[in-house]
């Protein structure tokens, strides 16, 4: 009898986890999803479909609500939007225009109503309150927010990354269900939502290119957003683009106060809303409405991935608030993913930023959801051995919205078993050192470091990518060659580039050089949460660069700090450790790139060459609790835990976990426990909650 094949990690169901295999595993899917956003975000070259990273976000949540103490600022599915392309001038959103999180069962959007629920104090205590939601299908398009001021359309931007977008003005303005003039809104007015493309004027598109030589797209959502992202608008115009509208950025009035009401209010402005969109009074009826549009899928005129669910009541979103990516009162509910048969002819392996080996399978071309596809993710060794992948085998490929999807399935034919198992490397294919998988992880890594070509050039695409230094006209084909000519080895050596050491390469000209130059110039002073998070250090995504910018204000004092942190049991330590989501291994990671003395001495050059501005928090100057550290502990009869949370973080107040002597207030609830014992042991000040809200100025 053979024995029993131990699990990894990642076969493991979360509940069955112990709260050691729940770190690990955070730790390995906060690494592995963020190599994905990479790959997705950055170089325009995903390696796993919508449907699979949606996998990993929902089991990274899984734990997080099984170990809440567990819980990472950095969640990895805290990032939003795409690439702002070259040539276009950048709009800095009033309001950014954030991404939606996904469920994908029936009994996900039941948890996802509970947590309303229990976040809003009337609904929890009341099971039997409604709860009106607006249901409207989720359109497979182009995001973007019009300003309109006194009636009149004077801006158009993309969401770009969320912060910052694409100033589209000109091409928006030849987008017929677009108006230029609007009667009766408010002085000033964003109206947000999706430019899409049909499925007929898709494909009238196809051919008109197929005839002239053009660009063939490989579907709807392509063809809208590279028809919108055009630099000569003659050319959007002679597109058949569309428009529906469902949301708003920043207005100067709102002369409405639900969901449905501001949908009622776009249609006498002008707009065209959604209409399939209903309102809908509970679950079952979201359910109902969710199974209607899925049979209507396939004859509607254009493309939707789900539908999208949003809290009628504006008062409830506007508590409920947001987290680092998505609204707390808004998610979609996706469809399921699409599958089709191939040949898988050959798997190759990609090494990421972190080292991590990744393998791909090569495939016969096929066409999946109206898409051509000639990849698929692999993930990893365990996945191949589990499958008994092998070259040259018959597979089902899935894909949900992706150019390159999973293989979900081998079709086993009588000639499977002669073909020969296939050997995840052992050395890394990039610089042929060694890879190894440690211990209760499901990735294989290369043990280069910086002396791997492939990850070196990874952290420097990184140093200069959209959410870190943003660099324009600096992008990845230039990184790999700049690398390859030994032209830059380390970020410092971007800032050392002289137009002497362009001149004469192909492709650089007098205006691309001195562009280059002007744009690195013009980063030589940087915001303190995009240098933290350019900086590559594992585990810190962008929600925990700001979170750490937050905390210590500049970068000389979390330096200071990270150094005073290695000394275990430090007043450094306990403070980094408090940060609200700071997990032990997180601030092990933080700790290690700043004891390191290669980045020691990386952090050296580039603090010689440029400038990072200190953190400044939003104007909290009329609040008594800004910049004051909280604790909530306790059961809190007012408000929920969440709730506090949000509130007192608006306020400019730091929320912690833990108590410790930098804590400046406790709030304590009933059965408030070792936290309320540990304040008045250290002189904490300890509030019931009427004295809090009498603190804020609230109830």
């Amino acid at each position: 009898m053979s024995a029993k094949k131990k699990q990894t990690l990642r076969e493991i169901t979360p509940k069955d986890l112990t709260a050691e295999q729940a770190e690990k595993e955070l730790d390995a899917l906060a690494k592995e999803i963020t190599e994905h956003d990479r790959h997705y975000h950055l170089n325009d070259a995903p390696v796993i479909t919508d449907a699979d990273y949606d996998k990993l976000q929902r089991r990274n949540i899984e734990i997080e609500t099984l170990f809440p103490l567990l819980v990472r600022t950095d969640s990895p599915s805290k990032k939003v939007g795409g690439e702002i392309k070259s040539g276009f001038n950048k709009v800095k959103h009033s309001r950014p225009m954030l991404s939606l999180g996904n469920v994908f069962s029936n009994d996900e959007l039941q948890d996802f109503i509970d947590g309303v629920r229990r976040f809003l104090k009337e609904l929890k205590d009341d099971a039997k309150a409604p709860l009106e939601m607006v249901a409207e299908p989720k359109i497979d398009g182009v995001s973007i927010s019009l300003r309109y001021e006194s009636g009149v359309l004077v801006q158009a931007a993309t969401r770009g990354d969320g912060v910052e977008g694409e100033d589209v003005t000109t091409n928006a303005k030849t987008i017929n269900d677009i108006p230029q003039k609007i009667d009766g809104a408010p002085d000033v007015l964003e109206v947000r939502g999706e430019v899409y493309m049909t499925k007929s004027d898709f494909a009238e598109l196809n051919k008109t290119q197929e005839k002239t030589g053009g660009k063939i797209f490989a579907n709807p959502r392509n063809a809208a957003a590279g028809s919108l992202r055009q630099l000569d608008s003659a050319i959007t115009k002679e597109r058949p683009l569309s428009f529906f509208a469902y949301a708003w950025g920043d207005v100067s009035s709102m002369p409405w106060d639900t969901q449905w009401g501001y949908l009622e209010h776009l249609k006498k402005w002008g707009f065209k809303v959604n209409p399939l969109a209903k309102l809908c009074p509970d679950i079952a009826a979201l359910l109902a409405n969710y199974d209607k549009i899925g049979h209507q899928r396939a004859t509607l005129p254009y493309d939707i991935d789900g539908v999208v669910y949003k809290i009628n009541r504006l008062d409830w979103q506007e508590r409920l608030g947001f987290v680092a990516r998505s609204p707390r009162w808004a998610v979609a509910h996706k469809f399921p993913a699409e599958k089709a048969e191939t040949i898988l002819n050959k798997i190759t392996v990609q090494v990421g930023r972190t080292g991590v080996l990744t393998p791909v399978a090569e495939l016969e071309p096929i066409t999946v959801g109206g898409v051509v596809v000639s990849r698929a993710t692999l993930h990893n060794a365990d996945y191949i051995t589990e499958l008994d992948i092998r070259e040259g085998d018959r597979v089902t490929i899935q894909r949900a919205g992706d150019v390159i999807p999973q293989v979900v399935e081998v079709i086993k034919d009588k000639n499977h078993g002669s073909r020969k198992k296939y050997n995840f490397p052992e050395k890394c294919p990039e610089c042929a050192a060694h890879a190894v998988r440690e211990k209760g992880e499901a990735a294989t890594r290369c043990t280069g470091g910086l002396t791997c070509p492939a990850q070196a050039g990874e952290r420097l695409k990184h140093f200069v990518s959209r959410d870190a230094f943003d660099i324009e006209g600096f992008g990845t084909k230039h990184i790999k060659s700049f690398f390859a000519d030994g032209l830059i080895k380390s970020p410092a050596d971007i800032f050392h580039l002289k137009p002497a050491d362009l001149n004469g390469r192909e492709g650089w000209k007098e205006k691309s050089i001195t562009n280059l130059m002007a744009a690195i110039n013009e980063r030589r002073q940087i915001e303190m949460p995009r240098f933290v998070y350019a900086l590559g250090i594992n585990q810190v995504g962008q929600a925990t660069a700001r979170l750490l910018s937050k905390t210590y204000t500049s970068f000389a004092s979390l330096r200071k700090a990270m150094e005073g942190a290695q000394t275990i049991g430090s007043d450094a330590m306990e403070e980094l450790l408090s940060i609200d989501g700071i997990g032990k291994s997180m601030a092990d990671d933080i700790i290690e790139f700043f004891k390191e003395p290669h980045n020691q001495k990386v952090l050296d050059e580039l603090l010689k060459n440029i400038t990072v501005t200190d953190f400044v928090a939003p104007d909290t100057s009329s609040s008594k609790v800004a910049g004051k550290t909280v604790v909530f502990t306790g059961t809190l009869e007012t408000m929920t835990r969440p709730e506090a949370k949000a509130s007192a973080e608006a306020l400019g107040a730091r929320v912690s976990g833990s108590v410790s002597k930098k804590t400046d207030y406790v709030v304590a609830g009933l059965a408030a426990g070792s936290k309320e014992k540990r304040a008045r042991e250290l002189g904490v000040m300890v509030l019931s909650e009427e004295e809090w809200h009498n603190l804020v100025g609230g109830k």
